[in-house]
């Protein structure tokens, strides 16, 4: 019995064919894209003739009683356009057939070119990245056809609001989903702002993110609130833990929004409280305010050395001193530090590799500034369903780039209750 071969993939001659379609020279097209979409088909033609010639290989030993083969090549399939990162490419595919009785019989199917494809991943991902990023329905057709050249099909606007039904869909059912199971060690929370028409005066987008027990940060929850209320937070915390986030997390890091503070402990009375870094620049100009400003310098550099020590008890003797000069005369600055204190120190009773993730709510505010600017190039406009539909979008492309927590693996320590001193796990432990 032969054995197949099979020819190196090669680009293909730079002469163009007279009249083919890969001709360069014709058509006012730019030579160089024409080029590269001619590459393109003939690897890509290469590459489905290899996957076909070794799937029929790989069934070379299913022979009827004469010896004949029964699976074999019959033919191609009709030709379809696929539309590719360098526009449309046209694919023609080896058909194959299997003679055995059909109980038997296995349906090839291609993993380069599944039967229903006609965008390429990349391209199906550009239609909602440009859409969110700031590219309204009318300029669809427009950006599109700079993109991938005037001749794609089936890329316009009316692309876009089939996506953007999907897309609710989507969110609809991640809304509901059930975490029993789930555990989330560390959670981040914000309220993000946007210039949009949310019903029933619900003026803000509350955001829940959370680490898991192997380190990773995943996205939890998205709800619209007022104005982050206590009642917002609480009923979004409730809403968790009903489907089933029964755990009670570690450590919460989220900024000064009294709501989320006076909510969290209502329903996970167990978890401590982080003030994010952002928490502290705020806390600094509201206590150098209730200061004269010929005091202001001096009294900074006292914040900084509370802010930066590198121990809990340096941060203590800091926050000691400063209180101790100023107390005096200036009780509303010293009461203003003070009454945070416990908050803003948390951090250094988890691992020290952890501390940059605790003290910083940047993983919602640098995702969701992608959001702001897309309100922003739609002048506001927006009903609810479709902000949130967004802000859910936005927030699961990002979180393909979200990398693991620093030394995540200290995460099981902290579940085992082990104790850190200054970001070190006890020596007693």
């Amino acid at each position: 019995m032969s054995q197949t071969t099979h020819e190196p993939f090669a680009f293909p001659s730079s002469t163009p064919s007279a009249g083919g379609a890969g001709d360069v020279s014709g058509g006012g097209g730019d030579p160089l894209t024409e080029v590269i979409r001619r590459g393109a088909r003939d690897l890509l033609a290469q590459a489905i003739e290899a996957e076909v010639a070794q799937y029929i290989d790989a069934h070379a030993h299913l022979t009827d009683e004469h010896g004949r083969r029964q699976v074999v090549r019959n033919g191609h399939l009709p030709t379809r356009s696929v539309v590719t990162g360098v526009g449309p490419v046209e694919v023609t595919q080896p058909r194959v057939h299997d003679r055995r009785p059909p109980e038997e019989r296995e349906r090839f199917a291609s993993k380069i070119l599944p039967p229903y494809l006609r965008k390429a991943k990349a391209v199906e991902e550009l239609i909602p990245w440009l859409y969110l990023k700031g590219i309204s329905t009318n300029d669809f057709t427009e950006a599109l056809q700079a993109l991938l050249g005037p001749d794609c099909p089936g890329l316009s606007a009316s692309t876009v609001v089939r996506l953007k039904q999907t897309w609710e869909q989507d969110f609809r059912g991640w809304n509901q989903r059930d975490l029993s199971g789930t555990r989330y060690v560390y959670l981040w929370a914000d309220g993000i702002h946007f210039n949009v028409r949310l019903e029933e005066d619900r003026t803000c987008i509350l955001v829940l993110m959370g680490a898991t027990q192997d380190g990773r940060k995943e996205l939890i929850a998205i709800q619209d609130g007022y104005r982050e209320s206590e009642q917002s937070w609480k009923s979004l915390l409730l809403d968790v833990k009903q489907r089933g986030l029964t755990v009670d997390p570690q450590l919460a890091t989220g900024d000064g929004a009294l709501g989320f503070w006076k909510a969290l402990p209502q329903v996970y009375p167990k978890t401590r409280t982080q003030r994010p870094r952002g928490c502290w620049v705020h806390k600094t100009a509201n206590v150098l305010d209730k200061l004269p400003k010929r005091l202001q310098p001096g009294a900074k550099d006292k914040l900084h050395q509370i802010w930066m020590a590198p121990t809990k008890k340096q941060a203590d003797e800091a926050f000691d001193h400063f209180i101790q000069t100023y107390e005096a005369k200036y009780p509303k600055a010293a009461d203003c530090l003070a009454k945070d204190r416990d908050v803003l120190l948390t951090f250094y009773d988890f691992p020290a590799e952890h501390w940059i993730h605790l003290r910083t709510t940047n993983p919602i505010e640098s995702t969701f500034a992608t959001v702001r600017l897309r309100t922003a190039k739609t002048k506001g406009c927006g009903s609810r369903i479709a902000t949130l539909t967004m802000v859910f979008k936005l927030a699961e492309s990002a979180s393909k780039r979200w990398r693991k927590l620093n030394s995540h693996e200290l995460i099981q320590d902290v579940i085992a209750g082990i104790p850190f001193t200054d970001g070190v796990k006890s020596h007693a432990a």
